[in-house]
């Protein structure tokens, strides 16, 4: 798990992202503010979406790691998510940031926050797909498969 960068209005909010170890993507989720409540936010909605991890990886960031002892705090011992701070483990995100930096860098940022969160809805889509994830028909290539679950 991790939190990269993204220009609105000419403001900067905070993109969060997760990732497993094989790379594929779990869960995405753009905040105005990075604090606890928002990593909270998002760890909730990774969770809703995707199960509870048995590990997460993060950086530094005391947000991140407030959010995830918040929720520990409400589990039973053994039920409990291993939170481990290592950067070298993160780099399995950082360089999936990268997809993301490639395409919204040069649009030198957003207009609004809801175009925003639609437009990065859409990217993350497309690299799901291209990743192998999702596929819904195998024979089919992944602008048909966006085609087919927009459609």
């Amino acid at each position: 798990m991790d939190e990269t960068y993204i220009k609105i209005k000419g403001k900067w909010f905070y993109y969060y992202r997760a990732v497993d170890k094989a790379g594929k993507t779990i869960d995405f989720y753009l905040s105005e503010k990075r604090d606890k409540k928002a990593a909270r936010g998002f760890f909730e909605k990774a969770i809703a979406s995707s199960g509870k991890p048995e590990k997460v990886n993060i950086d530094k960031s005391g947000a991140n790691l407030a959010a995830l002892t918040s929720l520990n705090d409400y589990l039973p011992a053994e039920e409990r998510i291993c939170v481990r701070q290592l950067k070298i483990l993160n780099q399995i995100i950082e360089q999936d940031h990268r997809f993301i930096k490639r395409i919204t860098k040069p649009m030198m940022g957003f207009k609004s926050f809801w175009g925003a969160q639609a437009t990065l809805i859409g990217i993350e889509l497309c690299h799901m797909l291209k990743k192998g994830q999702n596929a819904m028909i195998p024979t089919l290539s992944p602008w048909q498969q966006f085609y087919a679950l927009i459609g």
